[in-house]
């Protein structure tokens, strides 16, 4: 197993999915764990089922609530090493032409400011680590036009932006910055969205979940230990020398759908 004993690590919306993975997976590799999230019932049980995990109440599209919540990580933990965006929020599922502007604000609020808030507040402590990381959670659609889907798509190829920026500027403070774009990902999100095209389609489920892989060469959705498994060595010495990439982690996807 990778190893990150005594690494300082801050996880937004980590408490749930794949969050939830990389914390677990980050505490297991002996790391110091701090994870906050907007679902507080779920952070307690966190907690209660990985000891000595750190936990925050955070709401990322609130800026007083992220520069309390980063304060609190770095004091919490003595510092930061590693940084996970992981925080983010699907939206709306309709045309361009149909969107509610409110939630296509409100998208952008929490996938790409939030990320840039949680990020500026925290590089002041990266750069005191000397040898820091970001991670930055992208999608399969920051890599592909996403029908319906244009908040969360734009906000995923900002973050892709976002990522290669921070990678230069970042850079010559020996702090590496990354970006991991997982395709669709095994749970009950995932079941609940082929339940509702089975419902619309008249297809079963498992119809609509052989349409939802046709366009993978690996015929299964991704687990999000794997994801985890993958942030785990971007942030530790094996990643040294590996920064602005953009990370796919989806089967092979040919297309967002």
């Amino acid at each position: 197993m990778t190893t990150l004993t005594g690494k300082r690590v801050l996880v937004t919306a980590g408490a749930g999915g794949i969050g939830r993975a990389i914390t677990t997976a980050f505490a297991a590799a002996g790391a110091k764990v701090f994870a906050c999230d907007i679902d507080e019932p779920a952070l307690l049980r966190l907690q209660a089922e990985v000891p000595g995990v750190a936990i925050s109440v955070c709401d990322i599209a609130d800026r007083a609530s992220v520069e309390r919540m980063v304060a609190e990580a770095a004091a919490a933990l003595g510092g930061l090493d590693v940084l996970i965006n992981n925080a983010g929020i699907a939206g709306p599922v309709a045309s361009v032409a149909d969107v509610d502007p409110d939630a296509w604000e409100t998208v952008l609020r929490v996938n790409l400011t939030g990320t840039f808030m949680v990020t500026q507040r925290a590089i002041p402590h990266l750069k005191q680590s000397g040898l820091g990381t970001i991670l930055v959670m992208s999608s399969l659609a920051g890599r592909f036009g996403y029908p319906d889907r244009s908040p969360y798509a734009t906000t995923k190829w900002g973050l892709i932006g976002f990522t290669k920026t921070l990678s230069r500027e970042l850079g010559p403070s020996g702090i590496r910055v990354n970006a991991i774009l997982p395709g669709a990902v095994e749970g009950p999100r995932i079941q609940q969205v082929l339940a509702g095209r089975a419902a619309a389609s008249g297809r079963s489920v498992l119809e609509e979940e052989a349409a939802a892989l046709a366009n993978q060469s690996i015929k299964r959705f991704v687990d999000p230990a794997e994801i985890a498994a993958l942030a785990v060595f971007l942030a530790s010495d094996a990643g040294r020398s590996i920064s602005g990439q953009m990370i796919p982690i989806d089967g092979d996807s040919q297309s967002a759908s």
